[in-house]
């Protein structure tokens, strides 16, 4: 069973916002249920549709993870949990860096596993804060990664 990566429509975005929401809710537990389906669904269909590229990994049809990135920026990457660990996350952050010399993101303190796989991807930490200026008031991590020259 092959994986195929496409760039999403705006059909796609529920499903998109089902991905996120599925992901999250499984690594960050304590967080879960910050916002409702119905808010997800708009959030994926109308901001970050207008403002980023979307790019999807399937199989057979079934939608496994997602990223959104725009110029400078990852704003979203999320693998469904059972489908992680297979190189999709590594082959959609390489989407992004393909279409940009640098990307920036932001993860929160506590996603161990998130931390590890941005790292051993070439990103590299530049500041932490205490969370008290994001929605979920919890300690984040600020990434950046550049392409190098050699």
């Amino acid at each position: 069973m092959m994986v195929v990566f496409r760039k999403l429509d705006r059909d796609d975005m529920p499903a998109a916002a089902k991905v996120h929401r599925t992901s999250f809710d499984m690594r960050l537990p304590w967080l879960a249920q910050l916002h409702t389906p119905e808010e997800d669904r708009g959030h994926w269909s109308g901001h970050l549709f207008a403002t980023c590229d979307i790019w999807g990994a399937e199989r057979d049809g079934a939608l496994l993870g997602i990223i959104a990135f725009r110029e400078d920026w990852i704003d979203q990457l999320y693998i469904l949990p059972n489908a992680q660990r297979q190189g999709i996350g590594t082959r959609l952050v390489d989407i992004a860096k393909a279409a940009y010399p640098k990307l920036s993101l932001w993860t929160f303190q506590r996603n161990a596993a998130a931390r590890r796989f941005y790292e051993a991807r070439g990103f590299v930490e530049i500041r932490q804060t205490d969370g008290t200026a994001n929605e979920e008031k919890e300690p984040d991590v600020l990434y950046r990664w550049r392409i190098t020259t050699e």
